[in-house]
């Protein structure tokens, strides 16, 4: 089969075409032909990516990209509640080769069926993003009805989603986003939206119940002001994970794979209240070229058939 492959420990200039041995499903496993796989530029440079689960130097190459759209191809032993064809979307093992191929494998936990409303690029952007968002609005950070919640970066790929969820949820949202933005966020939900570079967001809002940070740095730092004594902040910027800061260490979480909430997410999703966004389709082999692309709006996709 033809894959991407990460051969080197750097940036998406290490990334090749190739061609890759097809995998085959174990035990509750199944190979999925994939149609669309989706990209997060950062992931190139997380440490799944540079280790084992054991902590030593993960083996190059291997293929990035663990969120997909496409049919299921075969199916391993014990595998009975799915049948060859369906449609499907999920994420796979951070540690495993991922989905940027014509083939990957995923265990049955880890996908739910295609949400039939959308094709397979936007159905591929969908479940990192949209697990992040969901998991931490509403595990990490608790938010309900009535709450007033400030979404950083809420024009990306996981903030889009972070918007239309707390939107959906019942609560209160103000999005900080560009300029060039500020129109989306409202249609996406915001209720009230502050471009980051013309006001600071403190002179804003304040005793918010949550925040969901994406961005990091000096914007988290500010964020904890406007919290209510009682409130929650979470982040999933990557330069957090190594903070320095006990509070914000705690408030960094990575995203899990859930069954569950990936089907409640295709409700969603086919009822029309969640929309996924796609900034941009590459074809597999430009691979490079979709790593390097930094969109604005939601997030780019590797189509592959």
């Amino acid at each position: 089969m033809k894959a991407i492959r990460q051969h080197g420990r750097d940036g998406p200039e290490s990334l090749h075409y190739d061609d890759a041995p097809t995998p085959s499903p174990k035990h509750g496993e199944v190979l999925i032909r994939v149609h669309a796989a989706g990209v997060t530029p950062t992931e190139l440079l997380w440490q799944p990516s540079r280790t084992t689960q054991s902590g030593t130097p993960r083996p190059l190459p291997f293929i990035p990209g663990h969120e997909f759209s496409g049919e299921l191809a075969a199916l391993g032993e014990g595998v009975t509640t799915l049948r060859a064809g369906e449609a499907v979307f999920g994420m796979n093992d951070w540690y495993s080769d991922g989905a940027q191929a014509e083939y990957c494998l995923a265990r049955v936990d880890d996908i739910a069926r295609k949400p039939s409303s959308i094709d397979h690029a936007h159905a591929a952007v969908t479940p990192i993003s949209a697990l992040t968002a969901w998991q931490g609005l509403f595990e990490h950070a608790h938010v309900e009805a009535g709450q007033h919640v400030l979404v950083h970066g809420a024009a990306g790929g996981v903030g889009s989603f972070a918007v239309q969820f707390a939107r959906w949820r019942g609560a209160h949202v103000t999005a900080t986003v560009s300029a060039a933005n500020v129109d989306f966020a409202r249609e996406l939900g915001a209720h009230e939206v502050i471009d980051y570079r013309a006001e600071r967001f403190e002179d804003r809002v304040r005793g918010v119940d949550a925040v969901f940070d994406t961005v990091g740095g000096d914007t988290l730092r500010r964020s904890w002001t406007v919290l209510k004594p009682a409130g929650h902040l979470v982040t999933i910027a990557a330069t957090e994970e190594v903070s320095q800061d006990q509070r914000t260490r705690e408030a960094f979480f990575i995203v899990e794979s859930r069954r569950a909430e990936l089907v409640e997410i295709a409700r969603l999703i086919d009822t029309g209240q969640i929309q996924p966004i796609v900034a941009a389709e590459f074809p597999l082999a430009d691979a490079i070229r979709a790593y390097q692309t930094k969109p604005t709006r939601g997030k780019v996709a590797l189509c592959i058939t």
